[in-house]
């Protein structure tokens, strides 16, 4: 099941609903640089369509390839962890077609409502434990 699947599944019609308010649709060309390690994360996504090569910088000419991301996917975890900084570099492989959220809202509504934080906190960090162990 996707990440967002698995969210979406986790919170009540009301909760999902607040949660979705918060999303704006994007689309990123292929081959376009999505973030850069290292620079501040405000904002993450839910890919709709399209692959994203997650990258890691390493001595050396070039990244090294952590993941690529598919539909149903979270882009960007790095907005939930103070102190706001993306772990990895993304860069869209195809054309990508994808919900955004701010980070900041998202985490105001995480706190007002514990239902949505818990299951955002969960999605997030099964995410970046996935990233991790790969």
């Amino acid at each position: 099941m996707s990440t967002m699947r698995m969210l979406l599944n986790e919170l009540a019609p009301e909760a999902r609903d607040q949660l979705l308010r918060q999303a704006r649709p994007v689309r990123f060309s292929a081959d376009t640089r999505i973030f850069r390690e290292r620079q501040h994360a405000d904002r993450f996504w839910i890919i709709e369509s399209g692959r994203v090569e997650l990258d890691k910088h390493v001595p050396g000419p070039s990244a090294t390839l952590v993941d690529t991301l598919v539909p149903g996917d979270l882009l960007g975890c790095s907005w939930m962890i103070s102190p706001y900084r993306w772990r990895f570099g993304a860069t869209a492989t195809t054309e990508v077609h994808a919900l955004e959220f701010d980070g900041q809202a998202v985490r105001e509504l995480c706190a007002q409502d514990t239902s949505v934080g818990e299951a955002v906190s969960a999605t997030v960090a099964a995410a970046h434990a996935r990233r991790l162990l790969r």
